[in-house]
Formats: structure tokens, sequence, C-alpha cells
């Protein structure tokens, strides 16, 4: 079983500050330089203190320098729906650090990309916050078909094959506007396709095909796609949105889903996005422990 241990910090729920920041190699520095730098953050050996931290490498980087542990992803790639764009800003390396004080989270990070500064820049720096215990700034509740617990390992973490024990994470900013919370209730409920005060799913003679659900919620061969959320909200009240943060044993439900929204093969665009602007995208590997704990050996 401790081949197969993930990364502890994707499912230490229960935390209300994080920061997640992503890193560009400097010129000249070798990546595996960069892995070593990250590798110790997650295990039982940690240096940190107070928090959880989970690290990500960019598909293809880690997959050269660990052929052994290969994930077979690749980098994000812009998303070009008939009426929208997803962005890609792909980075070499993911750092997402949370706990329950915002100095914890700063001092932790701040120590981190010290030790790191002569590696890697910073290229993405985001502070997030937990809304209402389980809400987005929508107002409605955030990541109501994720897995129980026992069920998210299996959906989050890839149980066989070379990258076992690994996971893909998909990374988005998404700005909100404030066009969405002049709709009124009812209408604001069709663009999710839930009620808001209790996230119950409208019945099926009344789902809006563009809905948020409609889009999102795919079925393949009688089975639900499933992937492991982790969203939290970010900003403050003239600049807000969500930090999309979804784990998945694989990248393609990740991307089915995205091209889904951005109304890709049948043009139909998720209705909220006309009231959410995605502005950044990245896909990273999320080695396990052991794969982490070896780097050095």
């Amino acid at each position: 079983m401790a081949a197969m241990q993930p990364q502890p910090g994707i499912f230490a729920v229960g935390m209300t500050e994080h920061c997640y920041v992503e890193l560009e190699l400097r010129p000249g520095a070798e990546p595996h330089s960069l892995v070593s730098g990250l590798a110790g953050l997650s295990g039982p050996d940690t240096p940190l203190a107070g928090v959880t931290a989970v690290v990500g490498f960019r598909p293809e980087l880690w997959d050269s320098l660990r052929p052994d542990a290969a994930c077979g992803g690749r980098s994000f790639r812009e998303i070009r729906g008939p009426e929208m764009v997803m962005p890609a800003t792909q980075h070499d390396a993911w750092l997402w650090i949370a706990g329950g004080s915002r100095d914890a989270v700063f001092d932790n990070t701040l120590q981190v990309l010290r030790s790191l500064q002569d590696l890697a820049t910073v290229a993405s720096e985001i502070t997030g916050w937990v809304y209402q215990h389980d809400r987005d700034l929508t107002g409605f509740i955030d990541g109501t078909e994720n897995p129980c617990a026992q069920e998210a390992v299996e959906v989050a973490i890839a149980s066989s094959g070379p990258g076992a024990g690994s996971s893909v994470v998909l990374v988005q900013r998404w700005s909100h506007r404030e066009s969405f919370a002049l709709l009124g209730q009812e209408e604001q409920e069709m663009v999710i396709g839930r009620t808001k005060l209790d996230s119950t799913e409208l019945p099926a003679d009344v789902m809006p095909p563009d809905s948020h659900v409609s889009r999102t919620v795919v079925e393949e061969g009688g089975s639900e796609l499933k992937i492991y959320r982790r969203n939290t909200a970010y900003g403050g009240p003239t600049e807000h949105g969500t930090l999309f943060v979804g784990f998945c044993a694989d990248e393609r439900p990740l991307q089915v889903m995205l091209e889904r929204m951005a109304g890709v093969g049948d043009g139909i665009r998720d209705a909220l996005t006309l009231h959410a602007t995605p502005q950044t995208g990245a896909y990273y590997v999320v080695p396990p422990l052991s794969a982490l704990a070896s780097w050095n050996d």
C-alpha cells in the first residue's frame, strides 16, 4: 500500500486558508532540481509546520524524469468553443499550501519560495478562502457532486499502471461577473441546474440543456464521469471568483467536462460561462508519496 499512498493534502478537508503558486523553471535550471526542492514537502519529514502541502508537476516534465511512474497526461491546451475560449497558462510546477490560519500559510509558502528562488520564478500566486462553509461566491453550494470520502480516493487516484498512486489536477481561475448577482433566484437556479438553498437538482422536464449541471454531469456506458473538487473562493468585493481545483485518476474526464462547458462539438455553451470567465488553465501530475520520497535516493 505504501507505493500507492497519495499525497494526503489532496483529501485534507476543513482548511480555511489556502495559497496556490505556479512555478516556472529559470533558464538553465535543471528540472530534477526543482522536483527535488518540492519532493519533501508532502511527506512525513516535511519541513513545514501547521499546514498541508500538495505539489504537482507539468505532465511532460514529470514523465521525462520518471518514466517508471509516468501518468501519460499532457499540458493544458486552449479549448475553443463557438463563443468562448478557455486559455492555456501551463507552467512547470504547482504548489498548494493550506492551513487553519493565514499567517501559517503565508509563512510556510514564503519559506518554500525562498528555498527555490535560484531554481524557479513565481508565474502566478493566488490566495483562496472558504466562503460560508461550502458555497462559492454565487451563493450556491459548491461540490454537490463530489464523491464521498470513501469513494474520493477511487475517483482522484490512479489505481494501476506506472502512475499508480498519482492524480491529475486541473487548476483554473474563474473570475465572476456582477451579472449573475443581478439575476433573480429562479433565473440563477436555471443557470446552475440546482436549487440555491439546498442544491437539489432540478427535475428533468425543467432542467435547461445549457445549465451547468446539464453540461458537466456526463454519463458514459451507464456510469457518470466523476472528479474530486477542492475549490475555494478568491479575491475581494470588487474582483473575485472561484479557484477551481479538480482531481481525477486521469485527465480525460476533466477534459470532457471542460469541452462540454465550452460547447465543443454540439455548440451548447454552459450558461454559467456567461457570468464567469476562465482566466487560467493548467494540468499537473500530483505524484504519490513513494515517488517523491525516492527522488533523492
